[in-house]
């Protein structure tokens, strides 16, 4: 009879269905994006806080404990929430509503075309849980909130990567004349980037974090950090891959993807956190056309055009192609 035991896997338990998005042991930062609003907001009496009682998940209740006299409670209202903040907006404030990403596209989105965009006031919507990261179901899971929102005019959109592009977007869309949709990374946040030479988040601006002659991977939030990740993984196998954050979605910096594209020979691959229908890669498809510039091959990593399943994000995340291992997988098999 033979002894051998196979390895089992940790079982995961429900809580996994709301685990932090960073792997066992990565460094994090608490709430990078409360603590940043609070700095911003310290002499600029102009910034104010509402939530649809969502303060606690979204990180504003820090900035509730700071400016108690700026922060607005709208409830479990979200058509309310954006209204209220547009209103706010043509009296000189600049709002900063967060609720869920899809609870503040599904359900809102006609207040904020409507309200908000239409009069291109001055209203920042921070919406956490954007995309695969919340294990709920299709009710939680916003994948495809930058489709809904790329639609409408004037509408400048940002997908942080990690703590550090998160702290240092607050500043900046808070200066920016015009409404912006953010997707709110909040909690325990990785932080990834300060270990790039010389990164800041510029509004507006994609940036090389490192080169690599086979494959280029262009991406935007979470997706960057597992395409580093992948970057690494696959230098043991002699395969090289760039990798070029977009953290601005809209306008996109169709210029620095066409130098990164043009003349390389190498493959494509759009890596996003957010269905293939309407995102980044349908994005950068379209600019390389109009610019006539042809990779050497070119495929999209994203989620795949369906209501998603429930159950714990690590799960989901190897299911559904985004996870460390299932991305290097995905790019492996494209090569050939």
């Amino acid at each position: 009879m033979s002894t051998a035991t196979t390895e089992k896997k940790p079982r995961l338990t429900t809580s996994a269905m709301i685990a932090s998005i960073a792997s066992e042991g990565q460094r994090v930062k608490s709430a990078p994006f409360g603590k940043a609003l609070v700095e911003y907001a310290a002499d600029r009496p102009e910034i104010v806080g509402l939530t649809a009682d969502l303060a606690k998940y979204t990180d504003l209740h820090l900035f509730a404990q700071a400016y108690p006299d700026r922060f607005y409670q709208m409830g479990m209202a979200e058509q309310l929430l954006m209204g209220a903040a547009g209103g706010m907006a043509k009296e000189g404030l600049v709002p900063f509503a967060t609720t869920y990403a899809v609870f503040g596209t599904r359900r809102a989105y006609d207040f904020i075309h409507q309200v908000i965009a239409e009069e291109n006031l001055n209203v920042k919507i921070c919406c956490a849980l954007p995309g695969l990261t919340t294990g709920y179901g299709p009710s939680h899971q916003a994948t495809e909130d930058l489709a809904m929102m790329r639609g409408i005019p004037g509408m400048t959109i940002v997908d942080p990567c990690d703590a550090l592009d998160t702290e240092q977007a607050v500043p900046q869309i808070a200066a920016h004349k015009g409404p912006v949709y953010l997707r709110l990374l909040r909690g325990g946040v990785p932080l990834v980037l300060d270990e790039i030479e010389g990164y800041r988040f510029e509004l507006g601006k994609a940036k090389m974090l490192r080169e690599g002659a086979d494959v280029l991977v262009i991406s935007s939030g979470i997706m960057t950090m597992r395409a580093l990740e992948v970057a690494a993984d696959l230098a043991a196998d002699k395969v090289g891959v760039a990798v070029l954050h977009c953290p601005t979605i809209k306008p996109l910096d169709e210029a620095t993807i066409v130098e990164a594209v043009r003349y390389k020979h190498r493959m494509v691959v759009v890596a996003e956190n957010h269905s293939v229908i309407g995102g980044l890669g349908e994005s950068v498809a379209s600019a390389l056309l109009r610019h006539r510039v042809q990779p050497a091959g070119f495929q999209l990593a994203g989620l795949p055009d369906a209501f998603l399943d429930a159950g714990a994000l690590p799960t989901l995340h190897d299911r559904y192609g985004i996870s460390r291992t299932a991305l290097a997988a995905r790019i492996k098999t494209w090569l050939g």
